[in-house]
C-alpha cells in the first residue's frame, strides 16, 4: 500500500496541512483506491486534465536528459535489448541507443507519451526494430520472465503506488546477470513548487485527496532494489537548483514535467482559472528555484 503521509520536504504548516488531508484520505478509502490514484496520473500524462503536458519536452528536456545521463553512468548497454519502463517521450530511451543498446523498448501507460516517442524516434532515423513503443501498466509488465538484458527506468517509481511491486517486475523480466537501473524522487524534489502548489490550490477540490507522489531516501530505494533479488546494489544522491526568470516560468516548468495531474480532481470549468491562480501566487511570492533532487539506484539479477 502506498504511504499514508508525505515523504518529501515541504514547511512545517504546509506538511501539516498536507498530512490532515492525506489522514482523511485514508479514512474515506480514496487512498487505498491505488486503481483509482493510477488513472489520475495517467489522464494527466494523456493530456486530459489541462495542455500542460503538451510543453513536456519543450521545457523539461534539458532537465530530464540531465537525469538520464546520470542513470546510465556506468551501465553497459552495447549490444543489449533494453526494455525502458515509465519511459515517456522516450528522452531515457534514444540516450540508450546513443550508448550502444541494439533495441529498446519504451513503455508507459500513456499513449500520448508513446507517440511522442515514436515521432522522436523517427525524426532521429530509428524504426521499430531499433525503438519499439508498448503500452503497459509498470506494476504487471506483458513481458515474459529473463526477456531483456537491461531494464531501465527514470523518475517513475515516485509516482506508483507500489513501488515493491514495479521494482520486483523489472527484476523479473531482466535476464540473469543483466542490469536494473532507476532514477526516482527524492525527499527535496521540486519541494519549493509543491509548497506554494499546497498554499495556493482551492482546498475545497482537494480535500482529503492524497497526491498521488511518493518520493524515497536512497536507504529506502536500495532497500527496493535488494528485496526484488537484485545484489551488487549502489544508489547515489544528486541535487540541484534550477533558476527561472520569475514564478511564472517556474510554475510553467512544474506544470509542464508533471502533467498537472491533479488537476483530474477539479470540476472541468475551474481547470484553467485554477491554474492561472497557481502561476499568479508563484509569480506574486517569487517563486523562482526549484530543486531537483534524484536517487540513482542499480543492481544485478544473480546468475
Amino acid at each position: 500500500m502506498p504511504t499514508v503521509l508525505w515523504t518529501g520536504r515541504l514547511s512545517w504548516p504546509t506538511r501539516l496541512l498536507a498530512d490532515a488531508g492525506n489522514a482523511l484520505a485514508w479514512i474515506t478509502g480514496s487512498a487505498r483506491d491505488t486503481a483509482t490514484m493510477k488513472q489520475r496520473m495517467k489522464l494527466g500524462y494523456e493530456g486530459a486534465c489541462s495542455d500542460h503536458v503538451s510543453r513536456y519536452d519543450d521545457l523539461g528536456r534539458e532537465h530530464y536528459t540531465r537525469i538520464a545521463t546520470a542513470l546510465l553512468e556506468g551501465v553497459d548497454l552495447r549490444s543489449r535489448q533494453v526494455l525502458d519502463v515509465g519511459g515517456g517521450t522516450g528522452v531515457l530511451s534514444l540516450l540508450a541507443l546513443e550508448r550502444g543498446a541494439a533495441r529498446v523498448v519504451c513503455g508507459d501507460q500513456s499513449l500520448y507519451m508513446l507517440h511522442r516517442c515514436r515521432a522522436k524516434a523517427a525524426a532521429a532515423g530509428h524504426n521499430a526494430d531499433r525503438v519499439a513503443v508498448q503500452l503497459l501498466d509498470a506494476e504487471r509488465l506483458p513481458f515474459a520472465d529473463n526477456s531483456f538484458q537491461a531494464v531501465l527506468s527514470s523518475m517513475l517509481l515516485g509516482l506508483v503506488p507500489d513501488q515493491a511491486r514495479v521494482v520486483a517486475e523489472m527484476a523479473r523480466v531482466v535476464q540473469p546477470g543483466g542490469a536494473v537501473a532507476l532514477s526516482t524522487h527524492g525527499p527535496e524534489l521540486y519541494w519549493q513548487a509543491s509548497d506554494a502548489m499546497f498554499r495556493a490550490v482551492p482546498k475545497r477540490y482537494v480535500l482529503g485527496y492524497r497526491l498521488e507522489f511518493w518520493p524515497r531516501d536512497e536507504a529506502a530505494v536500495a532497500g527496493l532494489l535488494s528485496r526484488a533479488g537484485l545484489v551488487e546494489v549502489r544508489t547515489r544522491r544528486i541535487t540541484w537548483q534550477d533558476e527561472f526568470p520569475g514564478g511564472g516560468e517556474a510554475y510553467d516548468f512544474f506544470a509542464a514535467t508533471s502533467s498537472s495531474w491533479w488537476f483530474s480532481k477539479l470540476p472541468r470549468d475551474r481547470i484553467a482559472d485554477c491554474s492561472q491562480r497557481l502561476r499568479d501566487y508563484f509569480e506574486r511570492k517569487a517563486v523562482k528555484r526549484i530543486t531537483a533532487d534524484i536517487i540513482l539506484a542499480r543492481g544485478r539479477k544473480p546468475e
